[in-house]
């Protein structure tokens, strides 16, 4: 008999798995605390709940509780990588931000990904299987017990492509500003997505007020394509028809992730190009010197040509930024971690 997720059920599931156990619905609600708001790894923590309980939780439910592989510290900026071990062996990483407003945590919502774009660590060694919504909670739980600090922001944004694993994340995202959990407000979670452009359409519909983020990183169809093979499949013209859908449907700007490559999209014609695609938008752009990977034979641009192409698209009146880089004397970018593990692990 397959052992019920309880982690990933809300409370109203909750009430119902605790009635057929033959408990008081109020235990639903110790039960869903114990788990969301004081974390407990353990049914033996929850010594509010009889021995009795308990022990029919351990016999018909499983509690989903990652395992610290290990964590890097940055001497630099105190960013924390870590990389957590799923109860079937896989691995997962996420990572700990700490900015003047408050502690940001980068969680992944796969493990691997399919979706292939060249310059990304995290899609080398293809995709293995979507993660629950528990997996994807405790993560942040994970991480807010073992730096003993509060999260305030979370983004979708590690390893793995959001929109692809849909259900899971709508959950996780219910789940984690529910006011019975962590609470964490919906316009302090970001998703990102490559460009799924029915699921965009569908996640408007959902009426959330969480911020997506597009992954561009090209000013034409041609150089998108080169970079992203989602491209292939959705448009430039469709995925910011999708953006732009979001933004009527939501009244949430649209932040654009622009990963800049030397010499491939970081010329002042790619600058130009890019306002006019997303003129009129209510957007964000964040500027991203690219992360070089070993596998690949990508190159970040120079600063001075970085500095360039912001200027030209402020010129337009474009609201940019140049992301702040944190954990640079760790495996900080996304898929890197992960991947070194699984090649020493192969190595030894």
């Amino acid at each position: 008999m397959q052992k019920t997720d309880i982690k990933s059920q809300t409370l109203e599931e909750l009430k119902n798995t605790v009635l057929e156990l033959g408990e008081k619905p109020f235990r639903a609600k110790q039960l869903y605390e114990w788990m969301h708001v004081k974390l407990a790894d353990d049914f033996d923590e929850m010594t509010n709940l009889s021995k009795d309980f308990r022990q029919k939780l351990k016999e018909n439910c499983t509690l989903t509780a990652l395992k610290k592989v290990e964590v890097q510290i940055s001497k630099i900026d105190g960013t924390r990588k870590y990389l957590f071990a799923l109860s079937d062996g896989n691995v997962v990483e996420s990572v700990l931000m700490r900015y003047h407003h408050g502690n940001s945590v980068c969680i992944s919502s796969q493990v691997g990904c399919k979706m292939g774009c060249r310059f990304c660590a995290s899609t080398i060694g293809g995709w293995t299987r979507n993660l629950t919504a528990a997996e994807m909670l405790d993560q942040i739980y994970q991480i807010q017990k073992d730096s003993g600090e509060r999260v305030s922001n979370v983004v979708v944004m590690g390893t793995g492509e959001p929109l692809d694993n849909y259900d899971s994340l709508l959950r996780f995202i219910r789940m984690l500003s529910d006011d019975k959990g962590l609470n964490i407000s919906q316009r302090n979670i970001t998703v990102s997505t490559c460009g799924i452009v029915p699921k965009m359409y569908e996640l408007a519909e959902e009426k959330l007020q969480i911020t997506l983020a597009l992954s561009l990183h090209a000013s034409s169809q041609e150089k998108r394509e080169e970079l992203m093979p989602i491209a292939n499949k959705y448009s430039l013209d469709e995925v910011l028809d999708a953006c732009r859908n979001y933004f009527e449907k939501t009244g949430r700007r649209i932040t654009f992730e622009y990963s800049l490559v030397g010499g491939k999209n970081d010329s002042e014609e790619d600058a130009q190009r890019l306002a006019e695609l997303i003129k009129g938008l209510n957007c964000h752009i964040n500027l991203i010197p690219v992360n070089p990977i070993k596998e690949r034979n990508f190159v970040r641009s120079e600063m001075k040509v970085i500095l360039n192409f912001k200027n030209k698209l402020e010129k337009y009146q474009i609201n940019v930024t140049i992301r702040r880089e944190m954990g640079q004397d760790i495996d900080g970018a996304c898929g890197q971690l992960r991947k070194s593990y699984i090649d020493n692990k192969e190595d030894s």
